[in-house]
């Protein structure tokens, strides 16, 4: 489990620089409103929704490519109704440069739509490289997952890491969004102990309404009782506000360890009130960060 650490030892702003975001298909008109907010070279990851077909989730990448941000298409494999739909979809992401990195999750239906029932078996099936992906992105749950052993996560994480290792392609490991710290940094231990030096980017929501990230937290089974959001950062008596991760972040920088005990880590934005909205917010705070220091 996680010791409490020596404080100030990770600079917030090292943890900041190099963030990545999160999209829909449907968020082009977003990102064309938040271009100027967003760091060039920004990874921007790319849902892989029921509600979207291929032509939109394309697009999007396309349109992330072309702003001079790095799309990270998401694959869930329990979405794909054949592995045909799958190579269709790669084929079409490696027609416009956009599969160097992919993010590969199991996905929301209970049941598999298709051949693949987990994002293992996506990832064992040998066709990401084949198409030109050099990075994966699979997801962690510091928090655990509703529907999910722990005992079944970590066997997974572990097989997923080690399968992408003897792939030789790059592992990331993007986790849920959360409000607390503690769990956050308990996992992180925990990773390494196993022996997974794999990047992880810490996911936590940007500004948005505290309504919004409530209901998100509950369907998502994030933990958000009143103590764990008061550390947040808002207060459960005031839900027609809004929050950001000023204080998440700040807490979390300096609770962890720089040293090679953590490897490397960074953040990962969950865009609920909007790129503009989040891109802003890092772009203030990274430029407070700079005048106090």
């Amino acid at each position: 489990m996680y010791e409490a650490k020596q404080p100030d030892r990770r600079d917030p702003l090292k943890l900041l620089q190099g963030y990545s975001l999160e999209m829909t298909g449907k968020d082009v008109p977003g990102l064309l409103e938040a271009r100027d907010a967003i760091p060039a070279g920004t990874r921007i990851n790319i849902t892989f929704l029921g509600n979207e077909d291929l032509e939109l989730r394309v697009a999007a990448a396309e349109a992330v490519l072309r702003l001079g941000f790095v799309p990270v298409p998401h694959i869930s494999a329990r979405r794909l109704h054949s592995q045909a739909e799958l190579e269709e979809f790669l084929a079409r992401l490696q027609a416009i440069g956009a599969t160097e990195h992919v993010f590969v999750v199991g996905g929301d239906p209970g049941t598999p739509e298709g051949p693949y029932a987990d994002s293992l078996e996506v990832i064992r099936s040998g066709l990401l490289p084949k198409y030109g992906v050099s990075g994966v992105s699979i997801a962690g749950y510091p928090e655990g997952h509703p529907d999910i052993k722990d005992d079944i996560l970590w066997r997974a994480l572990e097989e997923k890491t080690s399968e992408l290792d003897d792939q030789g392609l790059a592992s990331t490991i993007i986790t849920q969004f959360t409000f607390d710290t503690g769990p956050v940094l308990a996992w992180i231990d925990a990773v390494r102990d196993q022996g997974i030096g794999s990047t992880i980017r810490i996911g936590t929501p940007g500004p948005a309404g505290i309504r919004r990230l409530l209901s998100f937290a509950k369907r998502f089974g994030i933990g958000a009782n009143a103590m764990i959001v008061k550390k947040y950062g808002f207060s459960l008596t005031n839900l027609m506000g809004t929050a950001g991760p000023d204080k998440f972040v700040t807490d979390l920088s300096t609770l962890l360890d720089e040293g090679p005990e953590t490897g490397s880590l960074g953040l990962h934005f969950y865009t609920f009130g909007g790129l503009q909205a989040t891109s802003a917010w890092a772009g203030r705070f990274i430029d407070d960060l700079k005048e106090n220091t």
